[in-house]
Parts: C-alpha cells; structure tokens; sequence
C-alpha cells in the first residue's frame, strides 16, 4: 500500500471508535515517538515524559467515541498533550535539570549527539553544541519553547500551533520567531 493509499489519520481514528484496535496500533506507531520528544523536552525528564504521555495516550482512547475530525488528528493530539504539561506544571513546580542523568546513566545532551563516525574532538564539540542548544530552549520563555517544540517535534503549522495553545496564530508566529532568534543568537555565540 501506497502512503497515497495509506488511510489518514483522521480515518484511523473513526475506525478505532468503532472498535478496530489494528487502527489504534497504526496511530500510535505514527505518533508515539513525536508525541514523546515534545513532552519530554517540555519536562524535561524521561520519566515524567513516560507518564504524562501514558496519560495523553489514555485520553485518545477515553475520546474516541466523541471523536469528531474538526481539526487534523496531529493537532487534536498535540493540543492533549500540550494540556497535559500545563498541567503538570500548574501543580508541580519544581523543574528538572538538563544535565541530571537519566535511569540509564545518559544525561540528555549524550542522547542528541549523534554518531558521527569522526574522532573523539569532533564528537566533544557535537555534545557540547547539543548542550548549548538544550540549555539555550531550557532558557526560553515557557511559550516560546512550547511554540518551538510544537513545530520542530510535531511539525506543526503556526495555525496549528495557535489553535493548540489557544492563541491567535500573530501570537503564536510572534512566540516562534522570538524563540528561534534567541536559540540562534545562543548557537552563534557557542560557535
């Protein structure tokens, strides 16, 4: 099947409420990790992440039945989990940090570098602009980088982006053009 073929995930969703779980399965592996990645640099801790999208993931299958396709699949999903860290943060205040390691021993910045298949100075350097990019987006204001991560972790529109966080979509650009000029005066300062 063709990704032209492929049902779309508004379908996916219809045929999940009416009781087909292979949809729900396709869903998920489409979202799952998109969804994570946004959270989890949201909150900025693996764990939590693993809770908090658990929760999102209960309420799609909490809604189903109510589900009406008003907006793409991705945004409805994206605005429950954008929620779903609001709320976390309105009743816990305390923040985690970047640098703390993970239950594996990897702290987050090891997690972005990636192999690069060049010698040991050139992957420091690779850590550290992961770490400078990560405090840089810890830096930010919380609705600039909800407004970033919505859009690089969800690839979200600035219409979408608006509509998730309940803002008009000149805020919403506003909020994004503000972060990306913040995280790139960061990484020009690092280089």
């Amino acid at each position: 099947m063709s990704a032209a073929d492929a049902p779309t995930d508004e379908q996916l969703m219809h045929a999940y409420a009416g009781g087909d779980t292979h949809a729900f399965e396709t869903l998920y592996d489409r979202h799952a990790l998109p969804v994570w990645r946004f959270v989890q640099r949201s909150v900025q801790n693996a764990a939590l992440a693993d809770d908090l999208v658990q929760e999102v993931w209960f309420a799609v299958v909490r809604q189903a039945p109510q589900y009406e396709a008003r907006a793409k699949f991705r945004t409805w999903l994206f605005t429950m989990a954008h929620h779903r860290v609001v709320d976390h943060w309105r009743t816990h205040k305390a923040h985690a940090s970047l640098d703390a390691e993970s239950e594996d021993g990897a702290a987050l910045a090891d997690m972005l570098a990636a192999e690069s298949g060049f010698g040991p100075e050139r992957q420091l350097n690779s850590r550290e602009l992961a770490q400078a990019l990560l405090d840089a987006l810890a830096a930010l204001p919380t609705v600039q980088r909800e407004a970033f991560l919505l859009q690089a972790e969800a690839g979200m529109s600035l219409a979408e982006i608006a509509q998730a966080t309940g803002v008009s979509q000149e805020t919403a650009k506003s909020r994004l053009r503000y972060a990306r000029a913040r995280l790139r005066e960061t990484l020009e300062a690092h280089a």
